[in-house]
């Protein structure tokens, strides 16, 4: 196993913040990486609409309709996956999983979730109970200021 250090911990963060830039929502880019226990990339996944629904101005414009629209960032990188994921660690920019995306994580077999800590008071609630799912699983969470 290769040693994990804060170093690589930093780059994978790095990378999830370059794949949120492919993201066409012009409020909210999201990047996630999905690593493995030997710092080998597994997938990648940013947030947007799925394959074939067209991103127009007016419904990335309209915050309702583009929440029912998207696929989270770790959902995408979950789904793109070609391996399975278990025992693997997914990185996320700006900030951690949403309560729903924890829950895809755990059924997964992500050993552990990374991401920049965010004290968004519209996202307090739900990354409150992330954070109790993923204890509650045995997922490690590792937040960076």
């Amino acid at each position: 196993m290769s040693p994990r250090t804060e170093k690589w911990d930093r780059r994978f963060l790095a990378l999830a913040e370059f794949i949120a830039q492919w993201s066409k929502d012009p409020s909210t880019k999201t990047g996630a990486v999905i690593v493995d226990p030997e710092n080998r990339i597994v997938s990648v996944g940013y947030n947007g609409f799925p394959q074939g629904v067209a991103d127009l101005p007016e419904r990335l414009n309209n915050r309702e309709l583009k929440y029912k629209l998207t696929v989270h960032c770790e959902r995408n990188a979950l789904i793109f996956a070609h391996e399975s994921v278990k025992g693997c660690r997914l990185y996320t920019w700006p900030f951690m999983s949403c309560s729903p995306c924890a829950s895809m994580m755990i059924q997964a077999g992500i050993i552990e979730a990374v991401a920049p800590f965010s004290d968004n008071p519209r996202w307090a609630e739900d990354f409150k109970l992330a954070t109790e799912q993923f204890e509650e699983a045995g997922v490690k969470l590792k937040l960076f200021t």
